[in-house]
């Protein structure tokens, strides 16, 4: 945990006198923020309206909250509901030569980003990624006949009329100190929650009309040879934890929790560009998310753990309803 995390999610009266230097970043960031929101709504910057229905699933505050393995659940929900979902994501990490770019199983997380390349190996539906999100959203529709765009990110982009919010919350860590950045990790005030559809709750106590999701891990995965697998039971010997994700050590507690003993544990920044020097040529266990960008140099004893989102059916049955009311 970086010193700005500390100051964020530790609650210390020690961190006052940083709070104080920081508070005039954070008043322009809200000025900033404030004017930007106005624009879109009196019409000084425009925001387009498509003709499938759109879903965000964002968040308030930095950092990995669980977006992506919930937007995986929605797209095979869907599926099985008999709509035809697209996922739409930034890509951010990625820098392809032209926007927009379809995802396929050949993509490179440096052409498309990470979590893009870790969605396309768990659902079937269409997938692009492009920064400019009402393109974007209009070639899932004109090429692949969506009539649902999921939007991986993308809360406080206004640009594409939306049609349901879902913001994720970290249900451990919340809000921090409930300042927005750089103060606390919030992008927006606590007032946005009210705003959205559907509050998800990634672990911890649900309250006040919160939907709780759980990540449940699965087996073990070599990252050179994804057809081998294995239990987090079969690591006897201490093993190494490597991990650049938004919340590292979110990581590295479901591995203690497991019963797997780390004598190290590696944290990188969120969307880190891995190179083969960077990890130890022994037994490394990573996330699936940082797996995509070492497979191309992998050691033999690299494994990954995915997981999967697991929500509420109740959850479930209300956001089928929303969606059948806003559906074109």
């Amino acid at each position: 945990m970086n010193l700005l995390e500390r100051v964020w999610y530790q609650h210390r009266w020690y961190h006052w006198p940083l709070l104080c230097l920081l508070a005039p970043l954070s008043l322009l960031f809200w000025a900033l923020s404030a004017l930007r929101r106005l624009a879109f709504i009196v019409g000084v910057k425009q925001t387009e309206k498509v003709s499938a229905a759109v879903v965000i699933v964002g968040n308030i505050s930095v950092g990995g909250n669980g977006k992506t393995p919930l937007v995986v659940c929605l797209a095979q929900w869907l599926r099985q509901e008999g709509y035809r979902p697209g996922i739409l994501s930034r890509g951010y990490g990625g820098n392809s030569n032209t926007y927009p770019v379809s995802v396929t199983a050949e993509s490179l997380a440096q052409e498309v980003g990470d979590e893009p390349v870790l969605m396309r190996q768990h659902v079937l539906c269409p997938m692009v990624v492009d920064p400019l999100r009402p393109r974007g959203a209009l070639m899932l529709i004109e090429q692949h006949k969506c009539d649902v765009i999921l939007c991986d990110d993308g809360l406080q982009h206004y640009a594409l009329e939306r049609d349901i919010e879902i913001v994720v919350m970290d249900g451990n860590r919340r809000c921090g100190n409930e300042f927005l950045l750089p103060m606390g990790p919030l992008r927006e005030g606590l007032w946005r929650l009210d705003k959205a559809d559907f509050v998800v709750l990634n672990g911890g106590l649900a309250t006040r009309g919160e939907h709780l999701m759980s990540l449940a891990p699965g087996r073990l995965v070599n990252v050179k040879y994804p057809n081998q697998s294995k239990s987090l039971t079969d690591f006897a010997s201490p093993v190494i934890a490597a991990a650049g994700i938004g919340n590292p050590q979110r990581f590295f507690e479901l591995l203690a929790a497991k019963q797997v003993k780390l004598k190290a544990c590696l944290s990188f920044a969120d969307h880190y560009q891995f190179k083969e020097s960077d990890l130890p040529q022994e037994t490394v266990l990573m996330t699936e998310k940082d797996a995509v960008k070492c497979r191309h140099f992998a050691h033999d004893d690299w494994w990954y753990l995915p997981v999967s989102a697991k929500l509420t059916e109740q959850f479930k049955q209300q956001f089928l309803l929303k969606l059948k009311s806003v559906s074109k």
